[in-house]
């Protein structure tokens, strides 16, 4: 297994722990931001590292920036489910025309979740 898988392993599994911890969110998300940003910099085209780190910063409030992140993996071809739905996910929080996300919805269908990726947070009564 390579160090990279091992790194997105671990950032999956703190990522995990944000939820149990949340007095601790906002350490957490510097620390999961910083070792993502790190695996980038070795892999600029790691699909998995990009939707990850999407989803920390939709996550985070901050949907400008997990758009780009987004569509970055979207343009090397990933077809990760997660990708689709954490596209969807920003693009509600941003409050795109349905016609927008509905899209990356519809494809989530026929796709497969990478095992070392996650879903960015959705609460729909916030909107």
């Amino acid at each position: 297994m390579s160090n990279i898988t091992s790194r997105l392993e671990n950032v999956k599994k703190l990522q995990a722990k944000r939820w149990e911890n949340e007095d601790h969110w906002d350490t957490l998300n510097d620390l999961l931001v910083q070792e993502l940003d790190e695996i980038l910099l070795i892999e600029p085209e790691n699909t998995s590292a990009l939707i990850n780190i999407g989803a920390i910063y939709s996550d985070m409030g901050e949907n400008e920036k997990a758009l780009s992140y987004l569509k970055k993996a979207l343009d090397l071809g990933s077809s990760d489910k997660n990708l689709y739905v954490n596209l969807a996910v920003v693009l509600i929080y941003m409050e795109k025309h349905q016609e927008e996300y509905l899209e990356y919805l519809e494809e989530v269908e026929d796709k497969i979740e990478d095992p070392l990726t996650f879903k960015a947070y959705f609460d729909p009564q916030s909107h």
